[in-house]
Order: structure tokens, then C-alpha cells, then sequence
């Protein structure tokens, strides 16, 4: 029998070789850690009756959690993040690299390599801009990168078509309704 289902009575181990035990459970649809439990039992048994032992949380940080905290704080990201995208790093990955180099020359004190940090940052993102679209001009340079750009263009292209599958008619009639008169194709032209 599958004895009881309650936790209160024995622990899992018992529970699964109680149904081994019965037929109810196959030998070869018992769980992975079975045998590994049985190999190597705990000390203590786990049951839901003992005392959980008192030890402090430890407090687990990294150098660049507080570094990064102190940049999410001050300076919010603007920045879309995929995170199937693995060959690109973040803002905030590029700012701890630049940190961490200017940290590693030791000259500067942790003020004056967080703000040098953030300036060479901003450059390295203007650049990038600028290298990404040379023909224009650099007060005109977007937000985004023309990845990104291009991403968002043709995930709002695809959503709008499977709108449009699914209402039909209703679609077309709404778009040339417009209460606002904003045209959503000549937003996303380059």
C-alpha cells in the first residue's frame, strides 16, 4: 500500500521504500537519489519535527555587488536586455570591466575610479553609437543600438501581423480609426 501521504509520518526515504517494498512503486521507477540515500544515509534523519539548527545567514557579497549596486542606484540603465543574446555584455558588465581595470592601476581612490569609470563608459557607448551608424549626425545618434533597434522593429512587425490574422477586418478598420492620427510604421523608419 502507498502508506500514509502525510509529511508527519516518516520521511521520503521511508515513504518510497515502504511502496518499493509493496509493489507499488517498479525498481526501475524509483527515483534517482534513492540509492545514493540508501548508500549514504544523513546523520541526523530529516524529520519535520526537529528543531531547525541555529546559525546565522551569512551575508554573501561580491566586490562588484556593491559596486554595481551603487551604479543601479545613481545611474538607471537605459538599455533593452535579451537574455538569449550571450555575445554581447551588459552596461553594467562593461562599467565593472572599466572599474576593475582602473582599480587594478591602483592610482585613484574608489570616488574618483567610480566617476572616471562611468565617463569612459559613457564614451565607450558614444562610440559605439557612432560606429554603428556613420551616417549620422552625432547629436542625432538613438538610444539604442541598431541590433536592438532592428530587434524591437521586427518583434512589433510580427506581433501586428498575428493581430491582424486574428481580428481580421477589425485590424484594418481600427488602424484607420485612429482617435490619436500617429502612423506606427513611420515610427520605426530609419
Amino acid at each position: 500500500m502507498a502508506q500514509s501521504r502525510l509529511e508527519k509520518i516518516g520521511t521520503i526515504f521511508t515513504r518510497v521504500q515502504g511502496l518499493l517494498r509493496g509493489g507499488a512503486m517498479k525498481t526501475e521507477d524509483k527515483p534517482i537519489w534513492y540509492d545514493v540515500y540508501a548508500a549514504f544515509p544523513p546523520k541526523a534523519e530529516p524529520r519535520f519535527d526537529r528543531p531547525a539548527p541555529e546559525m546565522p545567514v551569512r551575508s554573501i557579497f561580491y566586490a562588484e555587488d556593491v559596486v554595481r549596486a551603487k551604479l543601479h542606484k545613481q545611474n538607471r540603465p537605459n538599455e533593452t536586455i535579451s537574455l538569449f543574446d550571450n555575445k554581447r555584455s551588459t552596461q553594467s558588465q562593461q562599467f565593472l570591466q572599466i572599474y576593475d581595470n582602473l582599480k587594478s592601476q591602483g592610482a585613484l581612490d574608489e570616488q574618483r575610479i567610480y566617476e572616471t569609470a562611468l565617463d569612459l563608459l559613457a564614451e565607450q557607448r558614444q562610440q559605439s553609437r557612432l560606429d554603428a551608424t556613420p551616417e549620422e549626425p552625432a547629436g542625432a545618434a538613438p538610444e539604442q543600438d541598431v541590433e536592438t533597434k532592428s530587434q524591437l522593429m521586427s518583434d512589433f512587425i510580427e506581433a501586428g501581423g498575428q493581430q491582424a490574422k486574428s481580428s481580421g477586418s477589425q485590424y484594418k478598420e481600427r488602424k484607420k480609426e485612429s482617435p490619436v492620427g500617429i502612423n506606427i510604421d513611420s515610427l520605426f523608419k530609419d
